[in-house]
């Protein structure tokens, strides 16, 4: 009966040893670092110094930028990131010939690598980019600065994040929708809910889980938002596109600055578990 009882955690024990050196492990380390002096330097022992670290934080100017524009960012991403993919997989989900190669098209650029999507985009955005020669077309000679004006660096980058993450969420959402019974909508429209009114009356409710899901995925990967940063625009200009886990990488491997990056991280840690929780209240309340 003991034998029984071990089996299922002999089972799991592969996967939480491998878990526990690559994940738990380096987590706990670095949540004790964040309370230390340690730069990169094997002949030196980190030295504790409590929360300075967390006051350093406080007078950093560049860490509170990096936190407006990762807040900017949730804000201008989500929300597309929500709505937009639900719009895409009604009309997917359509029975009509061919509508394999539109949903072929719209998720291509979630298979495509972040690096090559993001200097592809890149290059559209040059100033004699392909963008800007479109834009020639109407009269702007000059072209716009997409990348190196301050204004518009970081909202050139979520342009790459919307367009790479669209095709991901509608197969999340068609999923849904594929679930939903048609006798629900024949009923709908006998009641006189028909087109896109039914929608409204059957799809949003019975979505509202994969809405729920959708919003928390978008919003933790916006604020974990990296690859993208460091392709384009590498923070710039003048920190105007900086997030904080680009800030992070900065102050680890550039500065070698460890236990502040530690810092960093755990704050970071502790905003996406705030977001992980108030989606669990959210969703245990509907």
């Amino acid at each position: 009966m003991k034998q029984y009882k071990l089996t299922p955690y002999l089972f799991l024990l592969p996967a939480l040893l491998l878990l526990g050196l690559t994940v738990f492990f380096p987590a706990i380390q670095a949540f004790s670092l964040s309370f230390t002096r340690y730069e990169f330097d094997l002949t030196q022992a980190p030295q504790w110094i409590g929360w300075q670290n967390f006051e350093r934080l406080k007078t950093d100017v560049v860490f509170w930028q990096t936190i407006k524009n990762t807040l900017l960012y949730l804000v201008g991403v989500v929300p597309i990131l929500v709505i937009a993919p639900l719009f895409l997989a009604i009309l997917v989900n359509q029975k009509l010939k061919g509508i394999n190669w539109f949903r072929t098209a719209f998720y291509t650029p979630v298979v495509i690598s972040m690096i090559v999507a993001g200097i592809a985009w890149k290059a559209l955005y040059t100033q004699n980019g392909l963008l800007n020669q479109f834009l020639k077309q109407f009269g702007i000679a000059e072209g716009i600065p997409w990348l190196t004006d301050p204004n518009l660096a970081l909202w050139s980058v979520m342009v790459v994040t919307i367009w790479k993450g669209l095709g991901y969420y509608m197969v999340i959402y068609l999923a849904g929708l594929q679930a939903i019974a048609p006798e629900l909508y024949e009923a709908a429209a006998i009641d006189g809910s028909d087109n896109w009114r039914k929608h409204w009356d059957i799809t949003l409710p019975l979505m509202r889980p994969y809405l729920l899901l959708v919003a928390v995925i978008s919003a933790i990967s916006a604020t974990k938002v990296f690859e993208e940063i460091y392709i384009m625009t590498q923070g710039g200009p003048r920190n105007s596109s900086k997030t904080v886990v680009y800030y992070l990488y900065e102050r680890a491997f550039q500065d070698l600055d460890i236990s502040y990056a530690c810092t960093i991280g755990l704050v970071l840690f502790l905003g996406i578990l705030g977001l992980s929780i108030l989606n669990l209240r959210f969703s245990s309340k509907n």
